[in-house]
C-alpha cells in the first residue's frame, strides 16, 4: 500500500505540480482514504518528501573501492542516477513551488537532509582509518560541498555527466578534504 501511495503522489506531482496537489487527489489515485494519509503524514509536503526519498536509490552501505576518490565517485554516480529518474523530476517540481514559501523550504530542508552527509562522513572516516585523510579535515561544510555543487548542476542543466563528477571530485572535493 505504501508503494501505491508514493507512486500516486509522484504521479500527481508530475502531472499538476506541487501547488495544486492535494491529499485528496493522492488518496483518490492510490485508492485509499484521505484519513489513512493524514494518520501517517500531517500534510502533502511530508508525504511528497517521503515519496521522493523512497524512490531515490538507497545507497545502503557504500561500496568500498579502496580509495577515497573511488568511494566518493561511486557515491556521486549513484546520486546522479537517482536524480535523473522520476524522483528527480518530482523533486524539481516540488522545489520550484517550495522555494517561494520560506516556511515550506525550511520544512523541506529539515526533513530531506542528512543521508548524503552521513554517507560522506562514513567515506571520510574510512579514508582516515586507512591513513588517506586527516581526521581534522572532516568538517560538515567540506563534506557537503560536493553535494551542493551536484544539486546546483542538476537544477541548472538537463543532465550531469560523468566528466563533471570526475572534475568535481578531483578539483574541488579532494582538495577541500586534504586542505589543512
Amino acid at each position: 500500500m505504501l508503494a501505491a501511495i508514493f507512486d500516486a503522489a509522484l504521479a500527481e506531482l508530475d502531472e499538476s505540480g506541487y501547488a495544486p496537489l492535494s491529499m485528496a487527489s493522492i488518496a483518490s489515485r492510490a485508492q485509499v482514504s484521505k484519513a489513512s494519509l493524514y494518520r501517517r503524514w500531517p500534510g502533502k509536503a511530508e508525504l511528497i518528501i517521503d515519496a521522493v526519498k523512497s524512490s531515490l536509490l538507497d545507497p545502503g552501505e557504500p561500496h568500498q573501492t579502496g580509495t577515497l576518490r573511488g568511494d566518493i565517485l561511486n557515491h556521486y554516480r549513484l546520486l546522479v542516477v537517482g536524480l535523473s529518474g522520476p524522483a528527480g523530476k518530482a523533486l524539481k517540481g516540488m522545489l520550484s513551488d517550495t522555494l517561494r514559501d520560506p516556511a515550506m523550504a525550511e520544512q523541506f530542508s529539515n526533513r530531506a537532509r542528512g543521508r548524503n552527509l552521513a554517507i560522506m562522513r562514513l567515506l571520510a572516516e574510512r579514508a582516515a582509518d586507512r591513513g588517506e585523510l586527516a581526521s581534522a579535515a572532516i568538517s560538515e561544510l567540506r563534506l557537503e560541498a560536493g553535494h551542493n555543487l551536484i544539486r546546483h548542476e542538476w537544477l541548472m542543466k538537463s543532465g550531469i555527466g560523468d566528466e563533471f563528477l570526475v572534475e568535481l571530485v578531483d578539483e574541488v572535493v579532494l582538495p577541500l578534504l586534504h586542505a589543512p
